[in-house]
């Protein structure tokens, strides 16, 4: 299907800007026009009953942990960790802002989010042991923040939705937490991915293969490390074992394909999974409600599937 007519227009728009592609931009000024462009697409920020800001003990130093927490009933809320993207390069506590609102509001969950460290300053597995150290925090401390430790999920969108497979990965291997769900929208599996999908990303006014590999460069110090399985999750040599997932692609997007391969590899390894692909979507429309109402749309379908997964 060719871009439904919302994506088509928002892409116009990009084309009367002149904007440059943000691969062709220092790292310093990708990050301030990616936030930019985030604001102005995601909507105006629902109202949560509160917002606390935490700092965390992790590996590389404190980490900013910030909390949406849902309206107050008499039994504790279920929990997710959500991931921004931002191809590890972009992004902080902000860029996720609206989703996170969203889903804490939808699906009565709270919401933390974490503000994992960056590439290249900080390349892999940096960004992954950080989102692994938040979810042990929130786990830890459930309690306290009114939350349930025996309900916890994980979710992110793009280099987000890595981190959230790589997240699992490294809790099955360690011991826990245990997780309930993950959430993947749109995930980077695999470095070396070479797909009809990504083959066929092109668009220098959309995300594209030159956005994928400008983000791969960044995260990855050396090339090698793209075969470790917390790096491209579809190299796992087994899947078994780990919690169910919600994956959610875009029909315009470059990692396409290697999402649902994820998600047919989760299927084969006895993993209950619910694929679903947005047709006429572009990379990036899950965090674009405010613009595209395909994006409000998988938001709500994920929040209907944690709420499922949690209750």
């Amino acid at each position: 299907m060719p871009l439904h007519p919302e994506a088509e227009a928002l892409r116009a728009r990009r084309a009367g800007t002149n904007a440059p592609p943000l691969y062709t931009l220092t790292v310093a000024q990708a990050r301030a026009a990616d936030l930019a462009d985030l604001r102005a697409a995601g909507g105006t920020p629902e109202p949560v009953a509160a917002v606390t800001e935490h700092r965390v003990p992790g590996t590389g130093g404190q980490l900013a942990v910030r909390c949406y927490h849902p309206a107050r009933h008499d039994r504790p809320h279920p929990a997710l960790l959500y991931l921004y993207g931002g191809g590890w390069t972009l992004g902080c506590l902000d860029t996720g802002d609206a989703i996170c609102r969203a889903l804490t509001n939808a699906t009565g969950c709270l919401t933390a989010t974490v503000g994992y460290r960056l590439a290249p300053e900080h390349p892999f597995p940096a960004a992954v042991e950080d989102a692994y150290t938040a979810l042990a925090w929130l786990a830890d401390h459930a309690a306290g923040l009114g939350a349930d430790p025996d309900r916890l999920a994980v979710g992110g969108d793009s280099a987000g939705g890595n981190l959230a497979a790589a997240t699992t990965l490294l809790a099955r291997e360690r011991g826990g937490p245990a997780l309930r769900h993950q959430l993947l929208v749109y995930p980077n599996t695999d470095h070396r991915a070479d797909t009809p999908s990504l083959r066929a990303g092109d668009d220098p006014l959309l995300f594209n293969r030159h956005s994928v590999a400008w983000y791969w460069r960044h995260y990855l110090a050396d090339p090698a490390d793209g075969d470790n399985p917390l790096a491209s999750p579809l190299r796992a040599p087994s899947l078994a074992g780990l919690p169910p997932a919600t994956v959610i692609t875009a029909e315009h997007d470059p990692l396409r394909d290697e999402g649902e391969a994820y998600a047919a590899r989760l299927a084969e390894a006895g993993v209950d999974v619910e694929l679903r692909r947005w047709d006429g979507m572009p990379h990036g429309f899950f965090a674009m409600a405010g613009v595209l109402a395909g994006g409000a749309d998988a938001q709500w379908y994920a929040a209907g599937r944690l709420r499922a997964a949690l209750r």
